[in-house]
């Protein structure tokens, strides 16, 4: 289990940055009952698709991506927060440069 020195406020968008070209990721909580990683993804670089046997909240603090959950398609941009449930398949596209917060729920 770890978590990263985060004991007093932290600015979200400046905790992970990007990278030219690639998908830069930091896991910020680590516990049996869930993880937070911070993701950033530049222009091009995505995930395909794949399942997880948890439940996904994720919430986009800066640009635009469009995930595609069970065949639906949705635009995502900084802001918006949703749901991705257990054991459904998914997919991540950059539109624009985006950072995201991933929480698993693992229990």
């Amino acid at each position: 289990m770890t978590q990263n020195n985060i004991n007093q406020p932290a600015h979200l968008v400046e905790m992970v940055n990007y990278e030219k070209d690639s998908v830069v990721s930091r896991t910020i909580v680590e516990k049996n009952t869930g993880i937070v990683t911070l993701f950033a993804f530049t222009e091009g670089q995505g995930l395909s698709e794949h399942t997880v046997p948890f439940d996904a909240l994720v919430y986009l603090f800066d640009g635009e991506a469009e995930f595609t959950v069970s065949g639906k398609s949705f635009r995502v941009k900084s802001g918006d927060l949703f749901l991705i449930p257990a054991h459904h398949p998914h997919t991540v596209k950059t539109l624009k440069n985006f950072k995201m917060m991933l929480t698993m729920i693992r229990s």
